[in-house]
């Protein structure tokens, strides 16, 4: 299994990105979904979660109203839009597979990462 993560960038304060995420593998549609991302000198939080079909929907309360999780089966694909940005949603996101349908907030619960892809929100 790989995960390609891409949609990084730099935006100012109140703007938008949308970062997706390519899965590879027979088996994506089986398993649940996540983000998570890494600011410097912090551990790796939780973002978003969503469960194998999409019925499932979890979000770190920082992001909550601003972020949304989604996927696209048919096309391997996992996505997170991302509004209303901050600058303290600056990080390295990644995304994630989990070890069953459904995954959680404990990356612990996710057995395959992608290789991250830089945000940056400052003026």
């Amino acid at each position: 299994v790989q995960l390609q993560a891409s949609g990084g960038g730099l935006v100012q304060p109140g703007g938008s990105l949308r970062l997706s995420c390519a899965a590879s593998g027979r088996t994506f549609s089986s398993y649940g979904m996540a983000w998570f991302r890494q600011a410097p000198g912090r551990e790796r939080e939780f973002v978003a979660g969503i469960s194998w079909r999409g019925g499932s929907l979890m979000y770190a309360d920082s992001v909550k109203g601003r972020f949304t999780i989604s996927r696209d089966n048919a096309k391997n694909m996992v996505y997170l839009q991302m509004n209303s940005l901050k600058p303290e949603d600056t990080a390295v996101y990644y995304c994630a597979r989990a070890r069953t349908s459904y995954g959680s907030r404990s990356a612990s619960s996710y057995g395959y990462w992608g290789q991250g892809t830089q945000v940056t929100v400052s003026s």
